[in-house]
């Protein structure tokens, strides 16, 4: 049975079956990404996490189920829909996949442009304004891939995927290939963004750090399904062999206090946000003209804190 209620998950895929050169991958999987959440995903190598993630792309079809996003059902979805509920979503791949003849700038701008709505100064400003967004500094706009550091292949990598102003993000293995100071310094980035720009976060990861940092709920791919899935703190005390694996020796670490108590340690000061535009100025409601804390003038509050996140975890 399905956890979701009609028109509460930003993504929701119900009763989904992956059989793939005739090995079943997936096994009647349910799973709902709320709105603002961050959605952690978890399993052995092989388990069908990237597949899972590919099939809520698009980029996938599933053998049986059904997958939507954004209310859109992506199996047999005119082409021009999806093409527009895609623009409401923003993808940062496992190695950045910057084309590596383009530089810093033309692969941040490559979204924009391919629009083919905006005259190339206002893409300059946004382009410059999502650089300035993960510190990036405008100096290592002209630079090609090859001259970055992986640190920064990623921040570049999350530019573009925030060009369009999306309001779901897919991470895959954020920090994957990160020494231990440049993962937690891009942990800190993906967290003031998504409390910032209030996004809702899809992400695949074997890193517990970034688990602990980050995921509001984690759910568990195992046995071709979603064994279990609830905050983090819950699913850690699971019996199941591979959650007991891999949470080995971080069990305290996942206790609810001390999961709270790491996130405060790694909460950035208030800093000064990239201007955006003013209403009337060119290209103020372009797509991607959005800066952070730009969506709104309430107080935003982090899930991670919240009761709302107390939901019972779910074992299938």
């Amino acid at each position: 049975m399905s956890e979701s209620a009609p028109g509460s998950c930003v993504v929701d895929v119900q009763g989904v079956w992956t059989v793939l050169g005739g090995n079943t991958i997936h096994r009647g999987i349910d799973l709902c990404v709320r709105p603002g959440e961050v959605l952690a995903l978890i399993g052995e190598s092989g388990s069908g996490k990237t597949t899972l993630m590919r099939e809520m792309l698009g980029l996938g079809v599933p053998t049986r189920g059904s997958i939507r996003v954004f209310g859109t059902k992506l199996q047999g979805c005119p082409q021009e829909q999806l093409k527009r509920t895609r623009r409401r979503w923003g993808v940062l791949f496992q190695e950045g996949a910057l084309f590596s003849a383009l530089s810093v700038y033309d692969n941040v701008a490559l979204p924009l442009r391919e629009l083919r709505a905006l005259p190339e100064d206002v893409v300059r400003e946004l382009v410059m304004m999502k650089l300035a967004l993960v510190e990036i500094d405008a100096d290592s706009a002209g630079k090609l891939p090859a001259q970055l550091s992986g640190g920064m292949v990623k921040r570049v990598a999350l530019a573009r995927a925030l060009a369009l102003d999306p309001e779901l993000l897919f991470l895959d293995e954020p920090t994957a290939g990160l020494d231990p100071e440049r993962s937690a310094g891009f942990v800190q980035l993906v967290q003031r963004l998504r409390q910032e720009l209030r996004l809702t976060v899809v992400m695949v990861t074997h890193d517990v750090n970034t688990l602990i940092a980050l995921a509001d709920r984690v759910a568990v791919l195992a046995d071709n399904t979603i064994i279990a899935v609830g905050p983090l703190w819950e699913v850690a005390r699971n019996p199941h062999p591979f959650i007991r694996s891999f949470f080995l020796g971080h069990e305290a670490r996942c206790e609810r206090a001390n999961v709270n108590d790491y996130r405060r340690s790694l909460a950035p000061r208030p800093a000064a946000a990239p201007s955006a535009r003013g209403a009337g100025e060119p290209g103020a409601d372009a797509p991607g003209a959005r800066a952070a804390g730009g969506a709104a003038t309430d107080a935003v509050t982090d899930p991670a804190m919240d009761a709302t996140i107390d939901t019972p975890t779910k074992e299938v």
